[in-house]
């Protein structure tokens, strides 16, 4: 069950995410469930990673094969995925400031020049 549980704990992250997203009256909390969203691939992406007694892979000190070791690939698409979540946010708010003062609101449902 232990092996399940970083899993479980990712898609739980992801479907609060995802259901803020779908009930949220303003942008800036929609970008904040968005960031939610975002956040439980950090949460995956270390669970793929994970090595039960697993250290850090610094090879100097070991023998090959003599240790577990972490996946320092998984660890650097993570860091990769923190940065990009950061700038997508900001990037999202920016927008969110614009359509803020363009239209004097950031409900979604006021935005009538928006609608198709």
């Amino acid at each position: 069950m232990m092996h399940v549980l970083p899993y479980l704990v990712a898609a739980w992250v992801f479907l609060v995410g995802c259901y803020g997203l779908a009930t949220s009256r303003n942008l800036i909390h929609a970008v904040g469930c968005l960031a939610v969203c975002q956040s439980a691939t950090y949460v995956l992406l270390l669970a793929v990673g994970y090595r039960d007694g697993g250290t850090a892979p610094v090879f100097s000190d070991l023998e090959p094969g003599s240790r577990p070791v972490v996946d320092p690939v998984v660890q650097a698409l993570a860091l990769t995925d923190v940065v990009v979540g950061a700038t997508v946010t900001a990037l999202l708010l920016a927008l969110v400031v614009q359509v803020a003062k363009r239209h004097g609101t950031v409900d979604p449902d006021e935005l009538s020049e928006l609608r198709g």
